[in-house]
């Protein structure tokens, strides 16, 4: 029997033109591998920043590394996870053996995060019942991804805050989200006395500071999501759910991978089941604010 390998981890991002976008993605990266030491990990970028996602793969490929967990940081599927992603992964060297895991989101350890950085900008746990919080993310047009963010908002609302609203920084949601001004007024005239604005979004950039403009009436504005520790754990738990394949393959010549292929292991651009597929956003984004 052969001794299993680790494949590298290969963080896909999506990168941007404002340069905290990449530096809050390599202080994540960082985070993720004090966290594992001895493992690989490597960060590409799908625009805008270097490398770019086809460099470090033919780096990898180069350096004799054969097997790689395609990891995108993400929060959401939509287009860039069951688009962008799988196109540049077909177009990897040959010689890789490349598994996509699963964008991050939805994970309670996120919703941790979220948490953090309320705290960290002045909301405790006895401010739950009079605070409205906005749940404010990038936005998509993919019923998938609306449906995940709608959930998202209803799950949290359980947990004892007076409301929570999601919210789209770009215009045109399908499942009629607003935008984050408009949620903040909303919670307003519901009568919340505190709202709370909280970006789920993991970097800096134009949307990120689009909803910072949106919160201006808000009496709190959190952090993005950024390298908090539940983020990276998410990561590895991300990456440990597809390595077991590459391990049960090297060690059992195959069968392993077969058989967890069937729970869900990815070869390339393969989608994963959506939790919430065939979910109506309109449903789960309905909800009465106030108990």
């Amino acid at each position: 029997m052969r001794t299993p390998v680790r494949p590298a981890l290969v963080v896909i991002a999506h990168g941007s033109r404002d340069p905290r976008h990449a530096a809050t993605v390599h202080a994540l990266v960082r985070r993720v591998r004090s966290l594992r030491p001895g493992l690989r990990v490597a960060t590409g970028f799908l625009d805008f920043d270097v490398p770019s996602v086809r460099g470090v793969l033919e780096s990898l490929a180069a350096e004799g590394v054969r097997d790689v967990v395609a990891l995108p940081l993400l929060l959401t599927r939509a287009f860039h996870a069951k688009a962008d992603v799988p196109a540049v992964l077909r177009d990897a060297p040959p010689q890789l053996r490349i598994r996509q895991a699963e964008v991050l989101g939805p994970s309670p350890l996120l919703l941790a995060a979220l948490e953090r950085r309320l705290r960290a900008a002045g909301v405790a746990r006895a401010d739950r019942p009079s605070t409205g919080v906005v749940l404010a993310s990038a936005g998509s047009t993919d019923p998938e991804a609306i449906a995940v963010i709608a959930d998202i908002a209803r799950k949290w609302r359980q947990t004892g805050w007076l409301a929570v609203r999601p919210a789209f920084a770009s215009a045109g949601s399908p499942a009629g989200f607003p935008r984050t001004e408009e949620a903040v007024r909303e919670l307003r005239s519901l009568g919340c006395d505190r709202v709370a604005v909280a970006p789920y979004v993991l970097a800096p950039g134009l949307l990120p500071d689009r909803i910072a403009r949106g919160a201006r009436d808000a009496d709190v504005l959190a952090d993005v999501l950024g390298a908090a520790p539940e983020v990276a754990r998410v990561v590895l738990e991300r990456y440990d759910g597809v390595s077991d394949v590459v391990s049960d393959e090297v060690s059992d010549g195959g069968i392993g991978a077969c058989r967890r292929s069937a729970a869900g292991a990815l070869w390339l651009g393969a989608q994963f089941p959506a939790p919430l597929r065939g979910a109506d956003p309109a449903r789960l984004a309905s909800q009465t604010p106030l108990r």
